[in-house]
């Protein structure tokens, strides 16, 4: 992975709840995930405190295997059991666990360098551009769409979509605010006739994306699919406030890539342009997508 953004930015970080001890070694194998890095805390500090899983189930109104559940990051907390948990280690102040909570809820099962983009970048936007060459971006995707898409994933239970699909459709909230971002979305042509789920959920996305297009902050528009420069994958690029670095989200079905080393930016400015090169204009774009609307019957 390359690491180029967090080389060039001072990241918020939760800090170590206590004299900056690091996380401990024994956690889930999936331990870059939000769920299981609660849960990693949670038994460190438990271990460290000497309290049995059936004592602090007791304290967390809980059964011990539900304590061991959590531990091994296969159950989601709830809400009140990430205050119990600041309130039992003397971490109310700091609302440690509060916090690990809000990272679930940001993005269930989501990486570290996800919850980067998702928390550092995109919110603070003032300009985000978007290309994708198969499907409508996540930050546009309707909950039809979201959840089909998140319920074809291989090893993912039904708990989880349902998790997963909510954070999805919370991801765009920052776009309701006063002074929201310019957001220019790129998508292939090919992407309107690609069914994902059934003709009525099309239908919905793409009614969707003509509704937020007509947004003065929002620019939609159709790739003509001979274009080449869009074949190696979907990315954006965001433009910060207040003269910082622009950042670049590469994705990848292994590991996505949040950088913002100016070579990479660079690399990814090009390409954008390149394609953009080959975009119809926004209301051509539009009239596309009604037309294929209508034939998704």
């Amino acid at each position: 992975m390359n690491l180029g953004y967090r080389q060039h930015r001072n990241l918020r970080r939760i800090p170590p709840p206590r004299n900056g001890e690091a996380l401990g070694t024994d956690q889930p194998q999936d331990a870059t995930s939000p769920r299981a890095r609660f849960g990693a805390e949670m038994r460190r500090l438990r271990e460290s405190a000497r309290l049995s899983q059936s004592a602090l189930g007791v304290r967390l109104r809980c059964t011990q295997t539900q304590v061991s559940r959590l531990e091994k990051g296969l159950r989601t907390p709830q809400p009140d059991q990430a205050e119990i948990l600041d309130q039992v280690f003397g971490l109310s102040d700091k609302e440690y666990f509060v916090g690990l909570y809000r990272r679930i809820l940001s993005n269930p099962g989501g990486p570290i360098w996800w919850m980067d983009w998702l928390e550092e970048i995109e919110p603070r936007a003032t300009v985000l551009r978007s290309w994708d060459p198969l499907l409508v971006p996540g930050l546009l995707q309707t909950e039809g769409y979201a959840r089909y898409l998140l319920s074809r994933e291989p090893r993912v239970g039904p708990e989880e979509v349902e998790e997963r699909t909510q954070a999805r459709l919370r991801r765009r909230e920052f776009l309701e605010r006063a002074d929201p971002p310019l957001l220019s979305i790129l998508l292939d042509q090919g992407v309107l006739r690609r069914r994902i789920g059934t003709a009525g959920v099309m239908r919905e996305q793409l009614a969707f994306l003509i509704e937020i297009a007509e947004r003065p902050n929002v620019l939609v528009q159709v790739v003509d699919p001979d274009c080449v420069p869009g074949l190696l994958g979907a990315f954006m690029i965001a433009e910060l406030p207040d003269g910082e670095a622009d950042v670049i989200y590469a994705d990848s079905p292994a590991e996505g890539v949040v950088s913002a080393d100016p070579n990479v930016v660079s690399t990814l400015w090009i390409r954008y342009e390149s394609i953009r090169a080959w975009a119809y204009p926004e209301h051509v774009s539009l009239n596309m997508i009604k037309d294929v609307m209508d034939q998704w019957t």
